[in-house]
């Protein structure tokens, strides 16, 4: 008989805090999504500013906040390295780790290519066969990872639009029916689009900048781990966001961003939400079935639709960041920022902060995360980011020659 196992518990860790004890369990309806560590903020800037990054200045990280942003980086190219160990309050062997880039080309200084490659391991687990502690399971080391590449390019001086092209592999179980391979690994591809809009007003006797920002994230096919009996969304996501810059004083800037995500996956029908009896089964049966079934771009448009609270509970399924970040010369940083999430759509809520030092070949970003939802397993997180600046190298090669 074929038995696949799945690790839904550290799944579940991923894309939600722990619910408070005191929630009905009618009420708590997380949207439920494959390939989760998707998801996952990969760089220590963005995170420490509340998860923030829709329209905040672009850096090399920007293939997954807004890929559209790299028309208008600064310098000419940049890589980044970034590592993120992950749920250290439950274990101490998941983590993830980025590496991200990106290449201006053309004369005319208004178009980037980009590509990344994020690795997330869930460390090692040991399986028991049927739920027997003394009989010898196996060993496994499941992990997701994705590789993608992008193009961003100018439309006019203040607008720019990106496409990005994903390929996605999940290797989260085994099957006991598979003798000489047990790994059940699945397979997607998935695209994004998006847009940046960046504009100069001059505010007193001040230049500020005033930037706007979505991307449309992870659409794609739907990924199955065990022959196509289960499938599951990829977690394609809205996000719209807005940053504001100004200048202090000589030197000193200040910017503040707010932004809005919202998953685009249909809400998995439950057995409680209908009446209690056969035709109550029925009907589920029948609602579960059409959700297996559905396309990801059907999806898409059900998704602002389909909860079974109405507009209230779509209205719960909007998680939003708040953050700041404060600039010296462009040398040092210090940023600050708030996520929320719904308590009945995931609970995530956590404060974070962090710094950055900046020369002129590297940048150092680290941040700290705070989680205000009691026991979450997202608490005192930890990320670090390295980026390098090919600009900077140049120089200091030109000098040497």
């Amino acid at each position: 008989m074929k038995i696949t196992y799945r690790i839904i518990i550290l799944l579940l860790c991923l894309c939600a805090g722990i619910a408070a004890s005191a929630q009905s369990k009618n009420d708590f309806n997380p949207v439920e999504t494959g390939v989760t560590s998707l998801s996952i903020a990969p760089d220590a800037r963005g995170a420490s500013m509340g998860d923030l990054g829709a329209a905040t200045e672009p850096d090399a990280y920007s293939q997954f906040w807004n890929p559209s942003k790299y028309a208008f980086a600064y310098s000419q190219a940049a890589v980044s390295l970034s590592y993120t160990p992950w749920l250290r309050k439950l274990v101490n062997d998941i983590f993830l780790a980025d590496l991200s880039g990106y290449y201006k080309i053309g004369g005319n200084d208004n178009q980037a290519i980009s590509a990344s490659l994020r690795y997330f391991s869930l460390g090692e687990v040991t399986t028991s066969i049927n739920g027997a502690t003394d009989i010898a399971g196996q060993t496994l080391n499941p992990y997701e990872m994705s590789f993608d590449i992008g193009y961003s390019r100018k439309l006019s001086e203040k607008f720019s639009m990106g496409v990005v092209f994903r390929y996605i592999y999940s290797a989260l179980g085994f099957s006991e029916s598979y003798a000489g391979n047990q790994n059940t690994g699945a397979s997607a591809f998935s695209a994004d689009i998006s847009g940046y809009y960046t504009t100069y007003p001059i505010i007193g006797r001040n230049e500020c900048q005033w930037s706007w920002g979505w991307n449309i994230s992870n659409i794609g096919s739907k990924v199955t781990y065990d022959g196509g009996d289960n499938p599951a969304f990829l977690p394609t996501n809205l996000k719209l966001g807005t940053t504001f810059t100004f200048p202090l004083a000589d030197f000193h800037t200040l910017s503040l961003g707010l932004d809005l995500n919202k998953l685009l996956v249909p809400t998995r029908p439950r057995r409680t939400d209908f009446v209690d009896g056969i035709e109550g089964e029925e009907q589920y049966i029948d609602k579960l079935q059409d959700w297996k079934n559905m396309s990801s771009i059907t999806g898409i448009f059900k998704s602002f639709s389909d909860a079974p609270g109405g507009a209230k509970e779509e209205l719960r399924e909007i998680n939003w960041s708040f953050g700041a970040e404060y600039s010296y010369n462009q040398q040092f940083f210090l940023r600050a920022g708030y996520y929320y999430e719904n308590a009945f759509k995931g609970n995530r809520k956590y404060f974070s902060m962090g710094a950055g030092f900046s020369l002129n070949v590297v940048r150092l970003d680290a941040s700290y995360m705070l989680a205000t939802a009691q026991s979450s397993p997202l608490d005192q997180t930890l990320r670090f980011s390295l980026t390098f600046d090919m600009d900077g190298l140049r120089e200091i090669i030109g000098k040497r020659r």
